[in-house]
């Protein structure tokens, strides 16, 4: 039997409203360690978005390095493959791989081509304890418009549904007689939820989401990244985002915190279940209230909390502008164990209105800018095909910063 673990979306090295996550991320690591060898892990996946930016920080990869060589210090047989996502440098995920390669991990970080050679450079054979080959791993990485399109393929879409039949049926092919195929994809699968806020939206082509029928039956699960809240997905496999293992905004204070455990016996998928994380940090907010009622309740907060100091989000309604309102804030969380990352304002006359508050400008993604200074200068919102040359635009400023 193989036992594998399915993670994504660690995002090492985000910055918080000011604040790194340095003590957050080492603690679910050192949390994972410990999975790891009360689970037996034989196969660790991650599944992209691996670091929050093309350019992660010194203490990001030192993270990343650290745990890997701490794992297989742990665990020397397990392997580690991981893909690059769309917030990470394919060729930044890459560079290490060859120094990898001698810890058991895999770097994957981009599709260079669909020729045989490379797309076998995709395929990495899982063993379980014993040695013996239970599973085939398909990992693809996040798949740009460069890389799926030319070839006589000018579509994203199409080229995306090319390169995904190209790469399956070639391990298909090469699968062992009885052994079970696994897919790593990073992607927003359609009808999947998303979380607006923190996840950078990966519309290319007129298309913000792929198809889960670009997954075929055959293969036994798929593990995906991306999508921030764990969820399972409607399709004819067995399909699963494991979610980030750490809220990387307010709007997703709520999500569980998981990991996919599965088990493969003979060539079949026999279970999977869920290990919840512990939650390392809490995000706590106060509001949507009067001031009073604010001040209130930041009086009432404990003065002592369990573990690293929370989050907090204030959310004040107004009746006209009060000048004093973060002194306010400041003093009644004197003394106080918590972060504060945000005061957010609305008048009462605008909530009256059902108006919402002014978005912060850290709040707005480039494309929601883009729209409403559109919507200033022509007074209508910019048309489908404006906004798909848009959406494309971004993705290159991003693949050129990891170029950098």
């Amino acid at each position: 039997m193989l036992t594998f673990l399915h993670t994504a979306d660690w995002h090492l090295g985000q910055n918080f409203h000011g604040h790194d996550r340095q003590a957050e991320h080492r603690a679910f690591l050192d949390w994972l360690l410990d999975i790891i060898d009360e689970e037996e892990i034989d196969a660790l996946l991650i599944a992209g978005d691996i670091f929050d930016v093309v350019n992660p920080s010194i203490e990001a990869q030192r993270l990343l390095f650290d745990f890997i060589t701490r794992a297989h210090t742990q665990r020397p047989s397990m392997e580690v493959v991981m893909i690059g996502g769309n917030h990470d440098s394919a060729a930044r995920i890459e560079l290490p791989a060859p120094l990898l390669a001698g810890l058991n991990t895999h770097a994957l970080g981009q599709l260079h081509s669909l020729d045989p050679e490379d797309v076998n450079r995709l395929l990495v054979p899982l063993t379980n304890a014993d040695g013996e080959r239970e599973a085939l791993c398909v990992a693809l990485p996040f798949l740009r418009p460069s890389d799926v399109t030319g070839r006589g393929l000018s579509d994203y879409q199409a080229g995306m549904a090319h390169a995904h039949q190209t790469v399956f049926d070639h391990a298909e092919q090469a699968a062992q007689p009885g052994e079970a195929v696994i897919a790593m994809g990073h992607a927003h699968v359609r009808g999947a939820a998303v979380s607006e806020h923190s996840e950078r939206p990966i519309v290319l082509g007129g298309e913000e989401s792929i198809s889960a029928a670009l997954y075929p039956e055959f293969l036994a699960y798929v593990a995906l990244g991306h999508l921030h809240k764990p969820q399972r997905v409607n399709a004819n496999v067995a399909m699963r985002y494991s979610g980030s293992p750490i809220a990387l905004d307010m709007s997703e204070r709520h999500y569980p915190r998981q990991v996919v455990i599965g088990h493969i016996d003979q060539g079949t998928l026999r279970e999977t279940r869920s290990r919840p994380i512990p939650d390392h940090t809490s995000l706590h907010r106060i509001g949507p209230a009067s001031l009073s009622e604010v001040l209130s309740e930041l009086a009432a907060l404990p003065d002592t909390v369990d573990g690293p100091p929370p989050w907090l989000d204030v959310h004040v309604e107004l009746d006209a502008p009060h000048v004093a309102l973060r002194g306010d804030i400041d003093t009644h969380l004197a003394g106080k164990p918590y972060r504060l990352v945000a005061i957010q304002t609305r008048y009462r006359s605008d909530a009256q209105k059902n108006t919402a508050p002014a978005p912060r400008l850290e709040d707005l993604t480039p494309e929601a800018l883009f729209t409403t200074h559109w919507e200033r200068a022509y007074g209508a919102p910019p048309e489908e095909d404006v906004l798909t040359d848009f959406r494309a635009l971004v993705q290159s400023v991003h693949d050129d910063e990891a170029a950098l």
